[in-house]
């Protein structure tokens, strides 16, 4: 991957190959060991990078453009070692005109620093026909570092991999299963066990926590079907993983803890996947939750973290967007709200200092 020349100048959008399409998928804003926040988006085979100038803001320079030929949409996933990790699903036609396909990876080890190369994660199968059967990548960083990724496989189940400790991939895995949609949705707790669920026809298939590096294991299923592309996963609590999706029938957003009940989380109808942060407000734990109406309309709201059932009272933000919404804190300990909007511009709001949820103007980028 390369980076391109200099940043746009303010106006009404950004020039063409600096204006974004979408945010990127997975926990697409993120704060480096440095303090500073970087957000990640796609433009066709592009990956645009913005990031804080200092730590807190308010200014941020970018979008750095990097090449990505053949990747279809982009994930990233951060480790507690602040590195983060860059994933895609790589299409390219073959000179005897076979689609092939496979799983790509590269590494950005520091903040605003150039993005490793991208290398291949490759394929569970030789077959380039069954490659070209698989879905999008997710990714989580586990006990010590590992980077889990996990794909839908071309007989509906998962397959995953992880990268060892002194470099390459370990073999891949079928965690079995059938049936799987849409997006999956690892999750990783504070123990670095990690877990994952996952859409099917009929419900949700669920991977249950091993010991620290262990292989996720098939657990009971939830009975939910939660719409494609809308599943999202927050450690709540010590060891404990919630997960947030739209219901596939209303639109509605739910929230479930393994082994609990499914809680409705009332406001408008949802499309794509809400994003989830844990931090404090007024002096409490909380959960906040952003998600985008099915009008574009970007909703915001908070409650008592594992306490979805007291009720949330949703508002918006004022902000649109043809994506989903990314949260982050800063350096300073304040919610950060990101969107990239129609104009393909970053668009980012702060939390007022002592004012609860209460967010200040976005800033656009």
């Amino acid at each position: 991957m390369r980076a391109g020349g200099p940043a746009p100048r303010p106006g009404v959008g950004a020039p063409d190959g600096r204006r974004a399409d979408r945010a990127a998928a997975g926990r697409w804003l993120v704060r480096g060991r440095d303090g500073r926040l970087t957000a990640y988006a796609q433009s066709a085979e592009r990956l645009l990078r913005w990031t804080e100038v200092r730590p807190g803001g308010p200014e941020w320079t970018g979008p750095d453009v990097f090449e990505v030929p053949g990747v279809s949409r982009l994930t990233v996933a951060q480790g507690a070692d602040g590195y983060v990790h860059v994933l895609g699903r790589r299409s390219v036609l073959g000179d005897d005109g076979v689609t092939l396909v496979d799983l790509v990876h590269a590494t950005q080890y520091q903040s605003g620093r150039p993005l490793g190369p991208l290398h291949s994660a490759g394929s569970p199968y030789r077959d380039p026909e069954r490659s070209a059967r698989l879905g999008e990548p997710a990714a989580v960083v586990g006990a010590s570092g590992a980077l889990w990724l996990f794909v839908r496989n071309a007989g509906g189940g998962v397959s995953a991999r992880t990268d060892g400790a002194s470099g390459g991939w370990k073999s891949w895995r079928d965690l079995k299963g059938s049936g799987v949609r849409g997006d999956l949705a690892p999750a990783v707790d504070s123990a670095g066990r990690v877990e994952l669920l996952a859409p099917g026809r009929s419900g949700a298939l669920h991977w249950g926590r091993q010991e620290a590096g262990g292989e996720p294991r098939r657990a009971p299923d939830v009975p939910v079907v939660p719409a494609e592309s809308s599943l999202t996963a927050l450690e709540t609590s010590p060891d404990r993983i919630t997960y947030y999706w739209a219901d596939a029938a209303t639109g509605t957003l739910m929230a479930h803890r393994p082994g609990g009940w499914v809680i409705p989380l009332g406001g408008v109808p949802s499309a794509g996947r809400p994003a989830a942060l844990r931090a404090p407000i007024d002096g409490y734990d909380c959960t906040v939750l952003a998600h985008r109406a099915e009008d574009g309309q970007i909703m915001l709201a908070a409650c008592g973290s594992e306490q979805e059932d007291a009720g949330l009272w949703w508002a918006s933000t004022g902000e649109t967007s043809p994506g989903d919404p990314g949260l982050a804190l800063d350096a300073h300990g304040r919610i950060v709200l990101a969107v990239v909007g129609a104009d393909g511009r970053l668009h980012v709001s702060r939390q007022k200092p002592e004012q609860g949820l209460a967010m200040g103007r976005a800033a656009r980028f």
